[in-house]
């Protein structure tokens, strides 16, 4: 019981203060891919820091809504930390971690933020509202059945143990059908956070803007919250990507060196799919609107032939 509770506090340590980071870190390798200094990777801290202490103004024409939702963001994103395999094959509610809960808290604060997007009453507001809900409606399903095909395989949907069996058995990480939703869910996570090519997270302009539309009444702590999940959701969609599908490195029992090589194997992990982002992010466009709904479709065929792959080969 007290290993379990030791091992909430650092998940919950590592995706809160990590999140910022990783964010950072991204910026910076990007800036320097393109030939400029960039910001400090620590940026986020002291912009996170700045905001909390800004005075919050709020439209008179919104609602609860509209205040409540940076605190769901980001307690949504707490719950799914205690959920998602970070340092240790079972993640201390690992009791409730089967992938369609997962996907019900990330729509939860999906939700959410479209509904405060459209309280506030702005034109950008709900734009960026309608964008990100008909986004997340094709991206959600290949997160399923991309997961679906490793739960297939490992004969269970509790996120805990496909690690454990991809874990025992790494070189299925080299299978086609492994690689094929691997890929697919790398588009759905450049999609869910809002990244190139199907959003610009570095823009305000009305044609690009998805997640910032949405965000874009939001000032003081409670864009500071906003803030904080957007990176925690980044965090925890690259976690996924990184211990769902090379679970190398996490063990079962959760003892304080198990714990200590699962948060190392997954910091390297992250620095490889976060330098991997980051060069994508700088040799392609943003894709026009109307083409996203092509690459998200593509991104389903891919996780929907992993599955099928997955089914004939059993």
């Amino acid at each position: 019981m007290i290993a379990d509770f030791a091992v909430a506090i650092v998940q919950v340590l590592v995706v809160g203060a990590g999140a910022p980071l990783l964010v950072g870190v991204l910026r910076t390798l990007k800036a320097r891919l393109v030939g400029r200094r960039g910001p400090s990777p620590w940026q986020p801290y002291a912009d996170l820091r700045k905001l909390l202490g800004k005075e919050v103004v709020v439209s008179t024409t919104t609602s609860w809504i509209f205040r409540a939702t940076p605190y769901v963001l980001v307690a949504t994103m707490l719950v799914i930390a205690l959920i998602v395999p970070v340092s240790v094959a079972r993640p201390p509610l690992a009791f409730a971690g089967n992938i369609i809960l997962l996907v019900y808290l990330f729509m939860l604060g999906t939700f959410f933020l479209a509904l405060a997007g459209l309280d506030a009453g702005s034109a950008f507001g709900g734009m960026g509202s309608s964008r990100g809900v008909a986004v997340a409606a094709l991206a959600e399903p290949t997160v399923i059945v991309a997961v679906f095909a490793l739960a297939l395989r490992a004969d269970t949907i509790d996120l805990g143990r496909v690690v454990e069996r991809f874990g025992r058995e790494p070189w299925l990480a080299a299978n086609p059908a492994h690689l094929l939703a691997f890929a697919a869910f790398f588009i759905v996570m450049l999609a869910e956070t809002g990244r190139l090519p199907v959003d610009n997270p570095a823009t305000h302009l009305e044609l690009t803007m998805i997640h910032e539309a949405m965000v874009l009444e939001y000032s003081g702590r409670y864009l500071a919250l906003v803030e904080w999940a957007g990176a925690m959701k980044l965090f925890l969609f690259m976690t996924l990507l990184a211990n769902l599908f090379v679970p190398w490195g996490l063990t079962g029992p959760a003892g304080p060196g198990a714990v200590l090589l699962g948060l190392l194997a997954l910091a390297v992990k992250l620095a490889l799919l976060t330098g991997a982002v980051a060069v994508l992010e700088t040799t392609v466009a943003k894709l026009r609107l109307f083409r996203v709904p092509e690459l998200l479709a593509g991104s389903f065929a891919l996780a929907f032939l992993s599955l099928m792959a997955v089914i004939l080969v059993r």
